[in-house]
């Protein structure tokens, strides 16, 4: 599969919290994304810089575009989820320039419909003369729900 639907399909984020640009590839063992500096705007530092620790963000949106993308392909809506932590974050600068172009890849290690599963992580930059740096890596926990109700205690689990 080649084109994707535009990411707005596929997170619940709305608006300036929604931190990815596109989908680049997706399969089964994992969904690559592509984000952009300035779609972080809202959370950059007063210099202009994104601090580094907003790619845990990105890694988290592009588990959910993941999850997104194995429900579409089951003509099933995206299923509401959690981060709930992360293990052996690794970040490797202290900030990103606000033009970087990031490329974030999320590989499932336990992989459920619903309940308990962890991603492998990774972020890299991916503009022009920056291609492959290595920005953070992280194994994410996240809580997939069955349903939004289910997720806010307003329904069976």
């Amino acid at each position: 599969m080649s084109d994707f639907p535009p990411i707005a399909e596929l997170l619940p984020h709305a608006g300036p919290m929604c931190l990815l640009h596109r989908v680049v590839s997706h399969e089964e063992g994992g969904t690559t994304c592509e984000a952009h500096g300035r779609d972080a705007s809202v959370l950059a530092l007063e210099t202009g810089e994104l601090p580094a620790l907003v790619t845990l963000e990105h890694m988290a949106q592009c588990v959910a575009a993941h999850g997104g993308l194995l429900a579409r392909g089951r003509g099933l809506p995206p299923r509401p989820g959690l981060l709930l932590g992360t293990r052996r974050l690794a970040l490797h600068a202290d900030s990103l320039p606000a033009d970087a172009k990031l490329r974030i890849h999320a590989a499932p290690g336990r992989l459920r419909e619903v309940g308990l599963s962890t991603f492998d992580c990774s972020v890299e930059r991916c503009d022009e003369g920056h291609e492959g740096q290595p920005i953070a890596e992280a194994r994410l926990n996240v809580y997939v729900a069955e349903s939004l109700e289910a997720l806010v205690g307003g329904g069976a689990s």
